[in-house]
């Protein structure tokens, strides 16, 4: 049997752990950072998804004949867990009558993103 003595070279058990700490904190820390990453990433996702879907709904109602009220563009079933609601208010000025009409988009039933926007008769 052979014996390790103090003055050969090695690591002792506690410079291994030492080690092995560091580490595993350095692998902790990159993974909450890919953790983090990837949902900002989706909620960046879900903001421009939302902020098209407004853009677009709101050149849906500036192409329909003037109304009271407008029913939303059906919205692409790949976008299926996204909806819109229109409201429309009246701004009634001299010349003639104007239209304030609020585009809100919602994803899962939460609402993401509004976009404002007015229409003339």
């Amino acid at each position: 049997m052979k014996f390790i003595h103090r003055n050969q070279p090695g690591f002792t058990l506690i410079e291994t752990l030492v080690a092995l700490a560091l580490v595993s904190a350095t692998a902790l820390f990159f993974v909450n950072s890919l953790s983090t990453s990837s949902s900002l990433s989706a909620s960046i996702d879900e903001d421009e998804t939302a902020k098209n879907l407004a853009e677009y709904q709101m050149e849906y109602v500036k192409n329909q004949d003037y109304s009271t009220s407008y029913e939303p563009a059906p919205i692409p079933e790949a976008y299926g867990n996204y909806t819109a609601n229109i409201t429309v208010s009246a701004v009634n000025v001299r010349d003639g009558n104007i239209q304030k009409v609020t585009v809100v988009i919602a994803h899962h039933g939460i609402n993401v993103t509004s976009l404002q926007g007015y229409k003339l008769n």
